[in-house]
């Protein structure tokens, strides 16, 4: 079977539900040989600005299922310890995976909804050893008092 290359909405939308759903793009068209390449999908990006909009929403929504999903994973205690002979021992090796997941997800969270999942930076202007700042307005060809005085 040969994957579509026209646009239609239908496909649009399944293509946006699954990226709300968490699923990556590359995964989207792997799974399904009836979707479409990624290469399509970009051609229609950059041809079609309703879609790219769709697509963009998408994108932030997904976010927040990242965001659901590092909950999910750090609340997940089912695999932390392992039993052994001589007892319960922690699993490092899904403790160190669970991390590995929950970053990664931040990470991409922070790149599709930076405003939303971001890292806040806040920049503070100070003078001199932190105190105010100071701001001189001069205007040329004026005198100023102290010339007059002389």
């Amino acid at each position: 079977m040969t994957r579509p290359s026209s646009f239609s909405q239908e496909m649009a939308d399944l293509i946006c539900d699954r990226l709300i759903e968490g699923k990556s793009l590359r995964a989207i068209c792997r799974d399904d040989p009836e979707m479409p390449a990624p290469s399509t999908i970009c051609r229609w990006l950059a041809q079609i600005e309703p879609f790219r909009e769709q697509y963009a929403r998408a994108r932030e929504a997904q976010a927040d299922t990242l965001a659901d999903e590092i909950l999910d994973i750090a609340d997940d205690a089912a695999h932390d310890t392992v039993s052994t002979e001589a007892g319960d021992r922690a699993n490092s090796e899904w403790i160190n995976r669970s991390r590995l997941r929950v970053d990664a997800r931040k990470w991409l969270a922070s790149k599709m909804a930076p405003k939303k999942y971001g890292e806040k930076l806040q920049s503070e202007v100070t003078g001199a050893n932190g105190a105010p700042f100071a701001v001189q307005i001069v205007r040329f060809g004026e005198s100023s008092d102290d010339d007059s005085a002389s």
